[in-house]
């Protein structure tokens, strides 16, 4: 499971070369815009068939350039070594796993499980809703296929009922209220599990950290059934659709569906409060990078293996006491890639195992 090199052809600014991957733990030091962060992404695109900056393959390519692949070997087992290669020519991609093409990226699950950390993780603690949500169903979908299955069917079903919505075929709806809520209360049991098991790994290593304990993660689903006494409980699909009917006015009025997993929010709570209303900076950005540490463990719960932690430019922002705790209380991973700037004190947290890459205009050289 661990990188053991990858090779580049016009994949962004790198140098079209080998790089080796084989230590545990790489640091890769060098200015801002010289390449560091091109690498992590190669990383995670050869993980996941898929860029963590962008969502168009072609701005991926080399200037000047139209086709781009990587290729990366990786350890898997004792002894064998295998290949995996993403390839983008005449505006297409594709994926290969030892030779064989991939048809669905979800085959790729648990092949080179990675971490991510970087700058745009804030929006977990501030931004809107959605970026919670995703950081729920992404900790799911990375060792769960069949709810990547889930996610979809509910989005192609939701489209579909907001299609009918917008059109005033009214007499349709019921046909896809059964189905929306079928799929929408499998999301809403995983997301409901996986929260519970989060709040058993996070609040204690931010309490660790930060010293401010009794903060949890609150689930608040959209779709909430009560029974006579007023509480609470798990609904049955039948519940869903007699609550999705009670709601139907407004879906009509709004041309667009108004409940449902898509709903959901997802809060941080203490004292029966909404911390990151009163939380600093600091104590934001600090959740952001817990929640991953977090990701990490519940990943290696549910799974039994462990990560490749890969950390772009996200000690930059917080002190020296908390950058030492946060380094030493990092969770069991397969291999540590990290980004600093040239005058960071990358030195203190280096192990025997560790080898560093300079990285400039796209190149690479040892020390």
């Amino acid at each position: 499971m661990p990188f053991l090199y990858q090779t580049f052809y016009n994949f962004r600014n790198l140098k079209n070369d080998t790089l080796d991957l084989s230590n545990k733990e790489i640091y890769f030091v060098g200015q801002n815009g010289q390449g560091k962060s091109n690498i992590l992404e190669s990383l995670y695109y050869a993980a996941y068939g898929i860029s963590f900056r962008t969502h168009q393959d072609a701005q991926i390519v080399k200037k000047g350039e139209k086709d781009f692949s990587i290729n990366a070997f990786y350890k898997n087992g004792e002894d064998s070594s295998q290949k995996i290669s993403v390839i983008f020519e005449n505006g297409k991609k594709r994926i290969e796993k030892n030779g064989k093409k991939i048809q669905d990226r979800k085959e790729l699950i648990n092949t080179i499980p990675c971490i991510l950390f970087c700058h745009d993780d804030m929006r977990f603690a501030t931004g809107e809703p959605e970026c919670r949500r995703f950081f729920i169903d992404q900790s799911l979908t990375l060792y769960d296929s069949l709810y990547i299955d889930d996610m979809r069917n509910y989005k192609k079903v939701l489209k579909s009922r907001n299609l009918i919505l917008k059109s005033k075929q009214y007499e349709m709806l019921e046909v896809y209220d059964g189905q929306l809520a079928g799929y929408g209360l499998v999301i809403q049991d995983k997301r409901k599990k996986a929260i519970f098991q989060f709040n058993q790994i996070f609040g204690k290593i931010f309490e660790d950290i930060t010293g401010i304990s009794g903060v949890q993660i609150v689930y608040e689903p959209s779709w909430k059934v009560q029974n006579a006494t007023g509480e609470n409980f798990f609904p049955a699909t039948q519940d869903i659709v007699s609550l999705l009917l009670s709601r139907r006015a407004q879906d009509q009025l709004m041309e667009t569906t108004m409940s449902g997993p898509h709903r959901d929010k997802i809060f941080f709570v203490k004292d029966g409060q909404n911390f990151i209303q009163t939380a600093s900076t600091g104590q934001c950005r600090l959740i952001s990078l817990l929640l991953r540490v977090a990701q990490a463990i519940y990943y290696t719960r549910a799974t039994g293996l462990k990560p490749v932690l890969l950390m772009d430019d996200v000690l930059l922002e917080l002190d020296p006491d908390k950058r030492a705790r946060l380094t030493g209380m990092l969770p069991e991973y397969e291999q540590l890639f990290c980004t600093f700037l040239p005058g960071e004190p990358y030195q203190r947290y280096m192990h025997d195992t560790t080898k560093v890459y300079t990285i400039e205009k796209g190149e690479w050289h040892e020390g």
